[in-house]
């Protein structure tokens, strides 16, 4: 098949660059793809530089893509293609799937294999496995820039609204708008959610948060999180709480602003031990439930956003704040996701 290079973790925790290695070869069930558009994300750069990683493992997970070949099972896709790429790939088989556990197919964290078990998007090839239960065609009037977006942040984002069990009227606070969060706050409206308080910092992104629907921003440099809450809602604790980002002492802090019967969706990657105050958690007898979920992916999950979008309902495009082109500036979209210093930035995109 000859040899292809792409961006990625060389050893992990030391170096990540510029890796050359085989192009690999499908499967029965599997799709060969290669990059239309993609875009770096904060998950690439803590698996580059923070997590023991894969070595020589190209990074990447979020994107469009081209379908280049597929194997002798796959019935649904052809060469040529153009197909939005979920974040979370799994084999659509076994006993995960039947019971609701997509994500977790074959283990924790079983269904994501982009840049894990298998090379990511940041390749000149990827694969994707069982192509046809997780790729997308891109439908007319879904831009191409949306369809990049849709499986990950569009996904991860509204995973937090759905964990969070929103109902018409609730006050929803989503904590980090990131994003991700910013995904979080247009899932929670499109829910049904009355009022809907953001907590963030960086001033485009609260903008962006009352454009995607909240009703309240709140500045976590401001103060204690939960006083802040309490003092907007007149003392009134709220109904759900959608963790995005911040420390991980946010769980607690969600606990004291949280209502007996309220929920807490966690979608934030913690990676720290923390601890849950008893009098924040009402000794845990509150009746508040934590839960917490990794995105959902899947070809019917992006066929079903993809038509949100096509609808009109939301607008991610909003979130790219970059665009390069080229594929060998996916290294820049990488370093700017990776720098704390250039605040503007929400997400890059690279066209290919």
């Amino acid at each position: 098949m000859g040899t292809m290079k792409g961006y990625g973790v060389i050893e992990p925790t030391v170096s990540h660059g510029w890796i050359e290695k085989e192009i690999p070869d499908v499967g029965p069930f599997e799709a060969l793809c290669s990059p239309v558009a993609v875009l770096p994300c904060t998950s690439d750069v803590h698996n580059a530089k923070y997590r023991k990683a894969y070595p020589n493992r190209i990074l990447g997970h979020e994107g469009v893509g081209r379908v280049e070949k597929v194997g002798e099972y796959v019935k649904d896709l052809n060469v040529g293609d153009v197909v939005a790429i979920p974040a979370v790939t799994p084999i659509w088989r076994g006993r995960e799937i039947q019971e609701g556990l997509h994500e977790h197919a074959g283990g924790f964290l079983g269904g994501r294999y982009l840049s894990s078990k298998l090379d990511g998007t940041f390749g000149e090839y990827f694969i994707i496995p069982d192509a046809d239960m997780n790729l997308a065609p891109v439908p007319d009037g879904v831009s191409l820039e949306a369809a990049a977006l849709v499986g990950d942040m569009v996904t991860t984002g509204f995973s937090g609204a759905e964990g969070a069990n929103i109902q018409y009227g609730d006050t929803v606070v989503v904590a980090g708008i990131g994003p991700v969060g910013l995904m979080s706050v247009a899932g929670a409206a499109l829910h049904g959610a009355g009022r809907i308080i953001a907590i963030g910092h960086r001033q485009n992104t609260k903008e962006l948060a009352k454009e995607y629907g909240a009703t309240d921003i709140l500045d976590y440099n401001d103060g204690s999180i939960p006083e802040q809450v309490l003092e907007v809602t007149g003392g009134k604790k709220v109904d759900r709480v959608i963790v995005a980002g911040g420390k991980p002492s946010i769980i607690s802090e969600s606990y004291r602003m949280l209502k007996c019967g309220g929920t807490i969706s966690n979608i934030a990657g913690f990676f720290d031990d923390f601890h849950i105050s008893v009098a924040d958690s009402g000794t845990l007898v509150a009746h508040q439930t934590l839960t917490g979920r990794l995105c959902a992916g899947g070809r019917l999950r992006l066929e079903k956003l993809m038509e949100v979008i096509r609808a009109g309902r939301v607008d991610p495009t909003l979130l790219i704040t970059h665009k390069l082109y080229g594929f060998e500036k996916i290294e820049d979209g990488f370093d700017l996701m990776g720098d704390m210093r250039t605040p503007e930035v929400i997400k890059p995109i690279v066209y290919i």
